[in-house]
This record gives C-alpha cells, sequence and structure tokens, in this order.
C-alpha cells in the first residue's frame, strides 16, 4: 500500500533533521532551518513534495497548538492587564501602517483601493514565528513579550473585518454590514462562553477527568477543547488562531494547565516545525533571484514602515524605551495571516499576480530574518540608547515626577533591587521585615502600579540606563541586588552601576554558572546561579537528614560556591575533608502519645522503662506547648505528649505502636 503523504513527511521530516542539525552547529535558531528546509523541497525548490496542500492544512495545526500553549500560559487576569496595548497599542500599530504604506503605494501610481489594500497586508505581523522565538528565549513574561502578544491578540482579530471590506474596496457588491454586526455578535457570544467555561464548566470538567487518572482521557479532554473552541470561533468568523488562544485561556483558570501544557508541548513542537516548513514552499526563488535588489529594498521599507508604527504605539503607552525599540524589532516582518487576505485581493483584483510574488518574498524573506533580528535585538536596543536621539527619547518616555514621588533624595545605605520578579519581590519582603530601606526599578508598568497600590518604594524604568541610577541615588546606595533575567541588560547594568560607583555592593543573579565569570569581571561583587544554588539547598538538607555535623554541611557549601559549583561539573574531586563517615542506622522524629491507658499514660521514663524495652532515647518532651529539653528519669508522660525520639527505624515503629 502506497502512501504519498508518508513518503512526503520522511522527506519533510529528513531533511528538516539535517538542516535544523547544521543550523544548532552553528548556534542558528532552528526555525531558520525549518525555513530553509521548504526552500528547499517545495514546489519552487527541488520540488520533492507532491502533496504540499495537505502539508499546508496539517501545518495549521501547528499555529493552533502554538496559541493554545500560550493561552494556557496566561490568564483571564494577566490577559485583562494588557487590554490597553491589545486595543490601543495594536490599533495604533495597524492605523499608523495602513497610513504610512498605503500613502507611499498610493504615490506609485496605484489606486486608493489598491493602497489601502496593501497597507492591509503590511500591517500584519506574525503570530507564530514571533511568539515561538520569544518562547524559546523565555521573554514571554518580558514587558515587550507581552506588548508583542497583545498587539499580535489585536491583528489576530482585525484581520476578520480586513476580510469583508475588501470587497467593498474592489467594487464588489454586498452587504458587508449585516456581516459586521453578525460578526461583532458572534464575537460577544464567543467571549461570554469563554469567560463562562473558563470560570464554572471546564475546571470542574477537568477534575473529573483528572480523578480518573487516565492519561489517554486527559490528553483526549484537552485537545478536544482546544480544536472545538477553535472551530467554534472559525464557524463565527473569526481566526482559528485566536479560538486557541481563547481555550487556552479557559484552560488556564483551572489547576491542570501545568499538566495540560506538558502533554501538549511535543505535538506543539512537531506540528509548528511543519509551519514553518510550508511557509518556506511558498518563496519562488527563481522570482527571488532575479529580483532580489527591488525585493531586498522593499524589506527594509517594510522594517523602516512597521519598526516607526509600532514604536510610536508602545510610545504611547508610556513603556521604557528599550521596551518600546524591543517590540518593534520584534513585529517588523509581515506574518502568515497576510497570505490568506493576499489570496481574497488576488480575487478580487486588488493584487496583481506580480506584485502577489513580490509580496510573497518580502514577507518570507522579513520571516527568515526575524529570528536573527531577535537574536541581536538588545545590543541593538542599547546601541541606540546610547545616542543623542535614544537619551531624549529615554527622558521623554520616563516619567520623572511620578518617580520622584516615592523616592527620598536624602536616602543613604539603601538597597537597590533592579527587577521586581519573584526573586526582586521575595527581597522587597525581607528587607522590609527586616527595616532595611530599599527601592526597587522595574520596567512593567502593570507591576509598578500595583506595587505602589501596596506601598512599595518602586519606580518605573529601565535600570540599565544611568539617570533612572541616579534617581535612586546609587552613590548612595549600600548594595543593589540585579534580579533580572536577560543576561546583556545585566551586563550593561553592571557596566553603568560601575561607571558611577565603584564601591556599592554588587550582587546579581543569573541563570548558569558558565556566566559568573563574565559578571565578575565586569564589577559584579557577588553572583548568585539558579542553576545550582537548587542543588546546594537538596544535598544540604539531605545532610541533615543523615545528620551530618552541621560544620561539615557548612563547609561544603562554602567550597562550593568558593570554587564556582566546578564540584557539580566533575572538574575537582572532593578533598579528604569531605569524605563521608559511616552514617549510624538511627533517625530522630516525632510522635505522638495518643493511648490513654496505664502502660505508659502517667509514668515515669523509668517506670514505663522505654530505653530497654524499646532501644530508643528520648531527647525531649512537648507537654501542654512547653518544650521539656531536660529529661530525667522521674520525668512523667501523659496522652497527647509529643515525644522527640531518636533510634533505629524499626525501634521507632515499634514504640509508635505502643504509645498509638
Amino acid at each position: 500500500m502506497h502512501l504519498p503523504l508518508l513518503q512526503d513527511f520522511v522527506i519533510l521530516l529528513g531533511f528538516s533533521i539535517l538542516i535544523v542539525f547544521l543550523l544548532q552547529r552553528l548556534k542558528l535558531p532552528s526555525i531558520l532551518g525549518f525555513l530553509i528546509t521548504g526552500i528547499i523541497i517545495g514546489p519552487h525548490g527541488f520540488s520533492l513534495i507532491a502533496a504540499s496542500d495537505q502539508i499546508e492544512v496539517i501545518s495549521e495545526i501547528g499555529v493552533i497548538l502554538l496559541m493554545f500553549v500560550i493561552g494556557m500560559e496566561l490568564s483571564l487576569k494577566q490577559l485583562a492587564s494588557i487590554k490597553n496595548t491589545v486595543f490601543i497599542g495594536g490599533s495604533l500599530q495597524v492605523g499608523l501602517t495602513i497610513l504610512i504604506s498605503g500613502l507611499a503605494y498610493y504615490f506609485l501610481g496605484n489606486t486608493i483601493e489598491e493602497a489601502v489594500f496593501v497597507g492591509f497586508l503590511f500591517s500584519l505581523s506574525s503570530t507564530a514565528i514571533v511568539l515561538k522565538i520569544l518562547q524559546d528565549r523565555n521573554e514571554m513574561k518580558t514587558a515587550h513579550g507581552r506588548n508583542a502578544l497583545a498587539i499580535l491578540i489585536f491583528q489576530d482579530i482585525i484581520v476578520v473585518p480586513m476580510m469583508l471590506v475588501t470587497p467593498i474596496l474592489s467594487g464588489a457588491s454586498e452587504n458587508v454590514t449585516m456581516s459586521v454586526i453578525t460578526l461583532v455578535v458572534k464575537s460577544i457570544i464567543v467571549v461570554l462562553v469563554t469567560i463562562v467555561s473558563a470560570r464554572y464548566i471546564v475546571p470542574k470538567l477537568m477534575f473529573e477527568v483528572a480523578k480518573t487518572k487516565s492519561k489517554e482521557l486527559f490528553l483526549l479532554t484537552t485537545i478536544t477543547i482546544c480544536f472545538a473552541v477553535a472551530y467554534l470561533t472559525s464557524e463565527a468568523g473569526l481566526s482559528l488562531a485566536l479560538g486557541a488562544f481563547l481555550a487556552g485561556l479557559i484552560i488556564s483558570e483551572s489547576e491542570y494547565s501545568h499538566q495540560a501544557t506538558s502533554i501538549i508541548l511535543p505535538f506543539r513542537e512537531l506540528f509548528t516545525s511543519i509551519f514553518f516548513i510550508s511557509i518556506g514552499m511558498l518563496l519562488d526563488v527563481t522570482f527571488f533571484l532575479n529580483h532580489i535588489g527591488i525585493v531586498l529594498l522593499l524589506v527594509a521599507i517594510v522594517f523602516a514602515i512597521k519598526t516607526f508604527a509600532i514604536t510610536v504605539a508602545v510610545a504611547v503607552l508610556r513603556y521604557p524605551p528599550k521596551t518600546v525599540i524591543l517590540t518593534a524589532l520584534s513585529l517588523f516582518q509581515i506574518g502568515e495571516f497576510a497570505f490568506i487576505l493576499s489570496k481574497v485581493g488576488v480575487q478580487y483584483n486588488l493584487l496583481s499576480v506580480e506584485t502577489n510574488q513580490y509580496f510573497l518574498s518580502v514577507s518570507i524573506i522579513s520571516m527568515i530574518l526575524t529570528p536573527f533580528v531577535i537574536m541581536f535585538s538588545h545590543r541593538f536596543a542599547n546601541g541606540i540608547l546610547k545616542t543623542k536621539w535614544g537619551k531624549r527619547m529615554d527622558k521623554n518616555l520616563v516619567g520623572q515626577q511620578d518617580n520622584e514621588s516615592v523616592i527620598d533624595n536624602d536616602m543613604t545605605n539603601h538597597l537597590i533591587i533592579i527587577g521586581y520578579g519573584i526573586n526582586g519581590s521575595n527581597l522587597a519582603k525581607a528587607a522590609k521585615y527586616a527595616n532595611i530601606p530599599y527601592v526597587v526599578i522595574e520596567m512593567d508598568a502593570a507591576k509598578v502600579k500595583k506595587a505602589k497600590e501596596e506601598g512599595i518604594p518602586i519606580i518605573f524604568g529601565d535600570g540599565s540606563l544611568p539617570h533612572i541610577l541616579d534617581t535612586v541615588n546609587i552613590v548612595k546606595a549600600r548594595s543593589v541586588v540585579i534580579a533580572i533575567a536577560d543576561k546583556e541588560d545585566t551586563k550593561i547594568v553592571i557596566k553603568n552601576i560601575r561607571s558611577i560607583s565603584k564601591s556599592v555592593h554588587i550582587l546579581v543573579r543569573t541563570r548558569y554558572v558558565r556566566e559568573i565569570s563574565e559578571l565578575l569581571a565586569l564589577g559584579a561583587d557577588d553572583v548568585i546561579p539558579e542553576e545550582f544554588e537548587t542543588s546546594i539547598e537538596i544535598f544540604s538538607r539531605v545532610m541533615h537528614n543523615f545528620l551530618v555535623p552541621e560544620s561539615t554541611i557548612d563547609n561544603l557549601v562554602d567550597y562550593v560556591r568558593s570554587n564556582n559549583y566546578d564540584i557539580f561539573q566533575m572538574k575537582k574531586k572532593l578533598p579528604k575533608t569531605f569524605i563521608n563517615a559511616q552514617i549510624p542506622d538511627f533517625n530522630i522524629t516525632c510522635v505522638t502519645v495518643t493511648c490513654d491507658g496505664s502502660k505508659i499514660n502517667g509514668k515515669t521514663i523509668k517506670e514505663a522503662n522505654i530505653r530497654a524495652k524499646y532501644g530508643i532515647s528520648i531527647l525531649a518532651i512537648s507537654h501542654d506547648g512547653t518544650i521539656i529539653d531536660d529529661i530525667r528519669p522521674d520525668q512523667k508522660i501523659y496522652q497527647n505528649d509529643l515525644l522527640y525520639i531518636q533510634g533505629s527505624s524499626e525501634n521507632i515503629e515499634n514504640f509508635r505502636k505502643y504509645v498509638n
């Protein structure tokens, strides 16, 4: 039995493995490998794929699963927190892009209708590529990551009205008004169903499914919810991707979202890979090579127009300059939904076949460039902020008066916390508890607003900028803790702090041990890597459980840290002073006296003859909330006393049965 689709899958996956492997050796993103694979095996390359239409349909599942996982990692509350960026930022970005690109196309001699339609195409960015890259770089929860998500959500919503308006632009007679009204009503119904399902239906359903302890049933239920909601939104005239995102939001409100995410991830990786390959298959290599100069020029124009429009849109929302720039650089490309819209444009003669080929070439080249642009976006943003324009932009965007209202200009000998994530917020709580004067710098406007409402001394700004550091009196501070995730930003913060103050103590949180030496060389005094601090805590507690002397544990911890955690990387052997001694077979535990009989209740330790009968020693007794640690033979034991005892596991278990 011959299955052409199976043959195509073997070719598709085989080429992608080879190309992605080679690119990984060059430390290049895997998405680039998938796009190149599509170009090579596609109909405009070596034409190795016969069922390209079927591959394209299957690839849509990748977008659905990608948006589903992203939705599960958010919540309705978190989504509500970015509503301003969705509607204000999104509408400004789309509107400005349509206006600028439309005018440019109009002045090239095209009709106003064609110009508006081209503006539609240019305004859309790639949801799948951008969110996949940001997820791989752990940047989805950063300010620019959430901004990118918010604007992409708006684009996914607005693409449907664009498709409805396209017949009007072409002069086709359709009752578009009624279509728009119907779409709005359906959209409201979808949103209401999402909220009700997330709050009341799905959590109960997932609980009942989880109780069966069937992994197969849990997987089927999760997948069904995803595709069912995507199907419903598609029937309502919205995109499949938006429906999958809403399905993820529904499950995110239950306590089973983490398990659901873990079982979906392998499927998501497979199908999104096929999606990126299918995008690469669209590029007509011959047309691109014959018109390479014009295509690259158009890519540069698109880059300039979209980054400008996104910069203005995000700047209006008063985000810090670096967040503005990073968001703009993330969304400069033309997206996959524009491909769908372009087919409608060709159908209604708003786009010629040749213009459509230019459009496809520009879109795919911009997608291929996206991984590189995002990879170097932080360096590019930092370079811009060093220019006069960047400093002027920073001064205009960061609200000095608002920041100064929470800062005591006479504050000295204080702690500065840069980053208000989990580590930063916990440190702030500890500082408050210990009456240590402190101030926090955070770039996330939502976090800043919430923290201010809680009375936290926090300012909105980029901790890598010198004037922000001046605002928090860095020269008078005693210690600075850098608790941000981005390595490049951390390095810049250290450099800028050291350019202002040589004496302030800098403690840095980083992810990997390999980054310690570089951060110390830049001027950090202490570097705490998350990678192995957890390991230290684990082995410390295990050693405590095995009753290893405290001094030995402390010495080992000091040794590990002083040698930059090399012990965990098997580069050094433990010194002889750390050879484990024989650990005796006994434990220390606590048992409750529950029996009310005379065998132990009311008797002294000597009368009960506990040591001789059960081979255990009583170290302390808790009686009516009072701890008695001076244990004498005449000490009496009563019902409900807590006995802290020492002995072997077997003897302890026998004694537990005796007193219960």
